[in-house]
């Protein structure tokens, strides 16, 4: 056995050797740094209660939201946003009110919604003035995407939004229910077409400097599972104890715990970020805001969603629970406010900025391996001038890329508009041009075959080419982590799959297996977006056309999509490595020739040059 061992010992290579050169015993003790940050993350993380519940049962009136419900769906089947049926569906809005004694606001305004052009909409609110400081919104969007009624998403939330504001209004000789906050019925439009109503109510209302919380009624008689969205634009989550109280008076009435967003649902909607509903305007105000809601956000339930599947008994469980829930608001004295990060998980509560910390010392251990492979990688003599060239030519092409992405913007073939996201199952989600489409693809493959050029391995490629590159690319992965540390610390969260699984490969590269299954382990961060976002609306292959066009609308910020298009230049040129393709730039020379713009720079000032004399 010793012998055996001896053997072993012989064969294993040195470390920091060609064959060895990652230090992994310094990333381990690098990883100390992570005690504190996961001990404070720990220590703050909650569990807390929600308000107290009403003291008096609901007293919400079930059979008359079915009617109003059935009243709107057979008056304005179709109410997409700018058509005839829409003025008409606010226009019975109003008088629907007016017979309460209930006098509606209108915000009327134009604006252009991709797919629909320019169209006049119009937010309809009823302000029931309070004693005390600050405004709680219940709202519920009126229109249709046009694919089927809409009697479930969301006539029964239009009607629930009318039975609660009845409760308000003077009926007889009876003295009128005064409220401790004000409260206002929000009755938005373009609510299915990326949420513009909400948008227009959060950056124009006088009453948006005072605004404490919002809840959004959306499609509340499905058979789905009763859910609670808290997804919001800008990455912000609404206060826990307005979470816990939705959570609270939902079970009181319907019998089992609403659902949650999942952990890795709520990690994208935090590192990318994306927001989907109308509580998402809100929460990227800094309002604090949820969504209630049973419809499915594909939009492939539209075509189906008739009158005949409302369940009447849930649409009765539901405004019940939206009654105590308006009751627990405006009855607490302070409301806790709030828009800060945060995940929610079986009851607890883990801040956003917690999260962060931990997502950044995460980064330390990385940043240090890479060093000493520099250190060492400089040592050995590999030569990294070539290979850091080849990773900035492999960043030009990208950069390209992005440039096409931003050009199709420009000339229409990605949809652009109002910073939102936009129906998946709408006009500019579906029908994209295809000879624009096809247009952009020739020009990506005209600069991939430009860029190549200079990329092609010319000779075989010794172990010092290889180390060489493996480390230029690491570096560009540890600069890329480090921006993105500074722009949204969340979104490492994508990062860190990549950071320790590329980390190792110039130490296994004579073992192909463990290679590239270390390779495709580091893709898993983009891949979880993608499929997050395409298992959400049921996308398929359409998911990446899906999110260009939260890039192309300015949903998305430009500086993530150009972290990521930097992230996707070092994975190309890891990904070359893992398969044997890579060659230095220009074949390793120590004095590469001119490129093309190098070289039509140089022409240029030459003729100007010789025009002067």
């Amino acid at each position: 056995m010793q012998a055996a061992r001896l053997r072993e010992l012989r064969r294993r290579p040195r470390r920091g050797s060609l064959e060895r050169p990652v230090n992994g015993r310094l990333v381990r003790t690098s990883t100390l740094v992570l005690v504190l940050p996961l001990a404070i993350a720990a220590l703050t993380v909650s569990r807390g209660g929600p308000l107290p519940a009403p003291t008096l049962p609901p007293s919400f009136d079930g059979a008359a939201a079915l009617s109003v419900t059935k009243d709107l769906v057979r008056s304005f089947p179709s109410r997409v946003p700018g058509s005839a049926n829409d003025q008409g569906a606010a226009n019975w809005f109003t008088t629907t009110l007016a017979q309460y004694g209930l006098t509606t606001e209108a915000d009327v305004w134009r604006e252009h919604v991709p797919g629909l052009g320019a169209v006049e909409l119009r937010n309809l609110a009823v302000v029931v003035p309070g004693t005390a400081k600050g405004t709680i919104v219940f709202a519920a969007h009126r229109d249709t995407s046009g694919l089927g009624t809409g009697a479930n998403d969301d006539a029964t939330g239009t009607a629930t939004l009318i039975q609660l504001a009845r409760s308000y209004a003077r009926s007889g000789s009876s003295q009128q229910l005064k409220p401790l906050h004000t409260l206002v019925f929000l009755s938005t439009d373009a609510g299915v077409w990326g949420g513009a109503g909400a948008r227009r109510f959060v950056t124009r209302s006088p009453l948006r400097h005072d605004l404490l919380a919002a809840v959004i009624l959306d499609g509340l008689a499905g058979s789905s599972v009763p859910r609670i969205d808290v997804g919001g634009d800008g990455g912000r989550s609404p206060a826990p104890a307005l979470v816990r109280t939705a959570l609270a008076r939902v079970r009181e009435q319907i019998g089992q715990r609403p659902r949650l967003p999942g952990l890795l649902r709520q990690l994208v909607d935090l590192g990318l970020p994306f927001g989907f509903g109308d509580q998402a305007p809100f929460l990227g105000a800094r309002v604090s805001a949820v969504r209630l809601t049973t419809s499915d956000d594909s939009g492939r339930s539209d075509i189906v969603d008739r009158l005949g599947l409302v369940n009447g008994s849930r649409l009765t469980q539901f405004g019940a629970a939206a009654q105590n829930l308006l009751t627990s608001l405006d009855g607490s004295g302070e409301l806790a406010e709030g828009t800060a990060s945060a995940v929610y998980l079986h009851g607890r509560v883990l801040r956003g900025w917690a999260l962060a910390l931990v997502m950044i010392a995460l980064l330390v251990p990385f940043l240090v391996g890479v060093t000493d492979l520099i250190a060492r990688t400089h040592r050995l003599g590999a030569p990294l001038g070539p290979a850091f060239r080849a990773l900035r030519r492999r960043l030009g092409f990208w950069g390209v890329l992005g440039a096409l992405v931003g050009l199709g913007t420009l000339l229409g073939v990605f949809p652009s508009g109002p910073a939102r996201p936009l129906p998946p199952l709408g006009r500019t989600a579906t029908d994209w041009p295809v000879t624009g489409l096809v247009a952009l693809t020739c020009a990506g493959l005209l600069a991939w075959f430009v860029s190549r050029r200079r990329l092609v391995p010319r000779r075989p490629m010794s172990a010092h080419d290889e180390l060489a590159g493996y480390t230029a690319a690491l570096t560009g992965l540890g600069a890329v982590g480090v921006l993105v540390a500074i722009a949204h610390p969340l979104a490492l969260v994508f990062l860190v799959p990549s950071l320790y699984a590329w980390l190792w490969l110039p130490q296994i590269s004579r073992r192909p297996w463990l290679r590239d299954l270390l390779f495709g382990t580091g893709l898993a961060g983009a891949l979880l977006v993608a499929i997050s976002i395409g298992d959400r609306f049921r996308l398929g292959a359409r998911t990446p056309l899906y999110l260009l066009q939260l890039v192309g609308d300015g949903y998305v910020p430009w500086t993530t999509f150009a972290l990521s298009l930097a992230w996707g230049a070092v994975a190309a040129q890891l990904g070359a490595l893992a398969v044997g393709r890579y060659g230095p730039y220009a074949g390793g020379m120590a004095r590469p020739p001119r490129g093309v713009i190098r070289e039509s720079v140089r022409r240029v000032a030459l003729t100007v040059q010789s025009r002067r004399r």
